[in-house]
């Protein structure tokens, strides 16, 4: 099996085994979420089909059915717990579907669907360039893709600690808001816009914040990470450098979550209005 098809299966499991306890601890994935939401308020759409790629318990696939309620939603998601969560919810519409699917390739017909929503899923995605080709072609002539991923300081209090260890990934690594920007343009999406929004959450201590990170399946996917259970000793330093960084009472956990929207092609009889 080669690298992409065990980092795939690894993402998998991960989520996989995430998904009744998911809903628990993503509150920054609620409230990012909820921020793109607010974001559709400034655009005028009345999609017939919405993409949510990356779907996970289907907390916003649920909420853009209520917003756009004469549209169909189909739930991706890779992992298949996941959607089991999903179908679970209490007051779906008949329109809905459930994908168990890869964002790299989208089991979706070409020129299908008039929005894509995604939240906190790209980061997990190997590559990016064909991410966002597949997102070109399912989209029809002027379809939306709002989405929202993490950016390079995105645990970076986390990253440093573990440096007090050793150089190796502890930590996954995400990319630029500008190399995103960068592959949709490669895309041949248009339009792209893409801006920036730190958070930074609070954690009684460090294992708290790793407790969290594992309930919700985030994932180093480095290839160079390391194998196999860490040592107590590595463990008990990365703590205590961990520690150094307290203030007011609390450890800091820092997001870099970029925001972005971009159009498909646009049909040759169709003008757009840019939105804020």
């Amino acid at each position: 099996m080669d690298r992409q098809a065990l980092h795939k299966r690894s993402l998998r499991e991960s989520f996989d085994r995430a998904a009744e306890r998911y809903d628990e601890v993503a509150v920054l994935q609620r409230e990012v979420g909820e921020r793109i939401m607010e974001r559709l308020d400034y655009v005028r759409i009345a999609p017939q089909t919405i993409l949510d790629v990356g779907a996970g318990t289907g907390v916003f696939s649920q909420a853009l059915s209520r917003r756009y309620a004469r549209s169909r939603v189909l739930a991706l998601d890779l992992a298949p717990r996941m959607l089991i969560q999903a179908r679970r919810r209490k007051g779906w519409f008949s329109r809905q579907a459930f994908v168990c699917g890869d964002a790299e390739s989208l089991p979706v017909a070409d020129a299908s669907v008039d929005l894509i929503f995604s939240n906190f899923t790209l980061q997990w995605c190997g590559e990016l360039d064909r991410v966002f080709a597949e997102f070109r072609r399912v989209l029809r002539p002027g379809g939306l893709l709002m989405f929202s991923t993490l950016g390079p300081d995105t645990l970076k209090e986390l990253r440093q600690s573990w440096r007090a260890v050793d150089e190796r990934p502890h930590v996954h690594e995400f990319l630029d808001m500008h190399d995103v920007g960068d592959a949709l343009l490669r895309a041949g999406l248009s339009d792209p816009v893409m801006d920036v929004e730190h958070f930074t959450l609070a954690y009684d201590d460090a294992m708290q914040l790793m407790r969290e990170l594992k309930i919700i399946g985030a994932h180093n996917a480095a290839t160079e990470r390391p194998r196999g259970m860490t040592g107590r000793a590595s463990l008990k330093k990365m703590l205590a450098a961990y520690e150094a960084l307290r203030r007011d009472g609390v450890l800091p956990a820092t997001y870099e979550v970029v925001y972005g929207h971009a159009w498909g092609p646009a049909a040759d009889n169709e003008v757009r209005v840019p939105f804020p």
